[in-house]
């Protein structure tokens, strides 16, 4: 298992708080040695991200991944940080 970051994620880190920052890291960590723990509600999307994934980061805050396959192996590509409100409200508005 390979976990990848967008550059974007590292941007929008450094403007969070230190707890959230240090929930992220854990949260990756556990994902790392399984993905489906239930403490981070791994799930698919729907809609317009119907194909992605998220979990839980903090009880606000998740973290959208898309499942790839590259020679074999599979990489877990995290693209999207944010609260609840900044990566669904405007789906919701539809």
């Amino acid at each position: 298992m390979n976990v990848v970051l967008d550059p974007a994620i590292h941007k929008k880190l450094k403007k969070l708080n230190v707890r959230t920052r240090k929930s992220f890291k854990e949260r990756i960590e556990i994902f790392q040695l399984n993905p489906f723990d239930p403490i981070l509600d791994n799930h698919p999307l729907e809609r317009e991200l119907i194909g992605y994934r998220s979990i839980d980061i903090t009880t606000d805050y998740r973290a959208i991944f898309e499942e790839l396959h590259e020679g074999g192996e599979r990489i877990y590509y995290f693209f999207l940080i944010g609260t609840h409100d900044e990566l669904y409200k405007p789906i919701e508005e539809y």
